[in-house]
């Protein structure tokens, strides 16, 4: 859609059009524009983010299709520009407006909503970027499903299946923004630091390519508070899940492979099939993957302050997933509901979103998976922590695998030293935008299941221990964002 500019006396105003709801003018976006008098401020403004590379050429469609309807200037492909530069500048350009007394800036500012469409690992990146802002009104982010698992979309109402990409479907889905509700979600600091190995690399192996998340876990610099001598630290963060194990594994060898014949990975359903044959190969061959008591110790934090107490993992546990959300491998819940007596006797809870706790959970192989196709079926409930932390024993194995929000990666591990540690704690919140049907649930919400009745045997035993010094300042994912001196940065948060 194109606004036409009448100009009389030396001022320039912009016309109404049919999407005027959602269009922003080119002096917002562009700080080197001219400002222009603008005829109706937008109610739902919004900037777009778009993985080119997702949903094979669904992703570019879907750029060619919102540039159609809303500005040019509005719209990102990710592989292009990345979101820290783009939410920087624009955030930059609001202040200045706003101190010249611009109220469309101000409005445009208040009422910003963002959209992003690849996958979960995309999403992931954006929401780094917005909670490394510290902004004191982040905009809320809604979620187009444009990957495998599209686990961040489904669990807010937005589907799992890619999208449609015509004008109708692309005016459709940003009505349903305009009318969405904000919902906020815990966000996950995570820290992995060992020492510097006497031979080999210990950074984090990517599937021939860096995944979106990776952008936001990285090797700390000489002069973070984090950073120790002697050691390699790294950082970052995730909101859906972290996962150890096979089911990275896993993940890892289906991305290695799409990389390498990137054809074959055109349809999202041929995607799905060979995730699964690649899930039932591990599981016939147990030796592919150790079990997660062979390769750490785990420890958990249960609320925050309280001490450390040593989580026992049942030795045929292959897996531990961390989940922020109920939504995984495609929409499933590993967690499910705890019953009566877990609720009484293991202080378990149904999983909230903003409860400040995450769901540790455990698969034996890809076939125990299959139990969460059953009503009510869920994987071994460990724990419920504010924190979580993972110690590999010393020569446990040369590498293990890890995923974040649908990215793995192959993590090399020192032979000489057992210092390896990773650990998860809660961080901030960031907001989401929901419709329903939406699967996440609120402490808050009244209307929230408190238990259902099925039981399940799993148990656990914990013990104190001292606790490790903790260290998180921020995501990383915008490391290069920085306010200009002469912006007022009391305005920003």
């Amino acid at each position: 859609m194109e606004l036409h500019r009448i100009c009389t006396n030396g001022s320039c105003h912009i016309s109404c059009g049919p999407l005027t709801d959602y269009y922003i003018p080119d002096y917002i976006l562009k700080p080197d524009s001219e400002q222009v008098t603008v005829d109706s401020v937008p109610c739902c403004p919004v900037v777009v983010f778009i993985n080119s590379k997702s949903g094979g050429q669904l992703g570019s469609s879907l750029i060619k299709t919102y540039r159609e309807l809303l500005n040019e200037a509005q719209v990102f492909d990710l592989l292009e520009e990345a979101p820290d530069k783009v939410l920087h500048r624009l955030y930059c350009n609001f202040e200045k407006l706003k101190s010249n007394g611009d109220l469309v800036a101000t409005q445009i500012q208040k009422s910003l909503r963002l959209i992003v469409a690849g996958g979960d690992g995309t999403a992931s990146w954006l929401l780094g970027v917005v909670s490394d802002l510290k902004l004191s009104h982040p905009p809320p982010v809604a979620t187009v499903p444009l990957g495998t698992g599209n686990n961040l979309p489904f669990a807010f109402g937005w589907g799992k299946k890619n999208p449609a990409t015509d004008q109708a479907a692309v005016k459709s889905f940003l009505g349903q923004v305009k009318g969405a509700r904000e919902m906020n979600i815990d966000s996950w600091h995570i820290i992995m630091r060992m020492r510097i190995p006497q031979e080999g690399p210990c950074d984090p192996i990517a599937p021939l390519d860096l995944p979106h998340s990776l952008h936001a876990f990285h090797r700390v610099s000489a002069c973070d508070s984090l950073n120790l001598e002697g050691y390699h630290t790294f950082r970052g963060g995730f909101w859906n899940y972290f996962s150890l194990g096979m089911d990275a594994q896993v993940s890892y060898e289906f991305h290695s492979e799409r990389k390498r014949n990137p054809e074959k990975f055109r349809h999202q359903l041929r995607n799905q099939g060979t995730y699964a044959k690649l899930g039932f190969k591990h599981s016939l061959n147990h030796l592919s993957s150790r079990n997660i008591s062979q390769l750490a110790k785990v420890k958990i934090m249960k609320r925050p302050g309280s001490q450390w107490e040593e989580l026992t993992i049942p030795r045929s546990i292959q897996s531990v997933i961390c989940l922020n959300l109920p939504s995984f491998s495609g929409g499933l819940n590993p967690w499910g509901t705890p019953g009566t007596r877990k609720v009484q006797d293991r202080d378990l809870t149904a999983p909230y979103v903003d409860d400040g706790l995450i769901e540790v959970v455990g698969f034996r192989d890809a076939w125990h998976g299959l139990i969460l196709l059953a009503p009510n079926g869920h994987g071994t409930r460990l724990a419920q922590a504010h924190r979580i932390r993972f110690e590999f024993h010393k020569g446990a194995a040369e590498h293990t695998f890890m995923r974040i929000d649908g990215e793995p990666w192959k993590q090399p591990l020192p032979k000489e030293d057992d210092t390896v540690v990773v650990e998860i704690s809660n961080l901030r919140q960031v907001a989401m935008l929901a419709i329903d049907p939406c699967r996440s649930k609120s402490v808050n919400e009244p209307s929230s299941p408190l238990c259902h009745s099925h039981e399940d045997d799993d148990s656990n035993s914990l013990e104190d221990e001292d606790e490790w010094e903790d260290g998180r300042k921020k995501f990383g994912a915008a490391a290069t964002f920085k306010i200009p001196d002469e912006v007022d940065i009391a305005h920003l948060s």
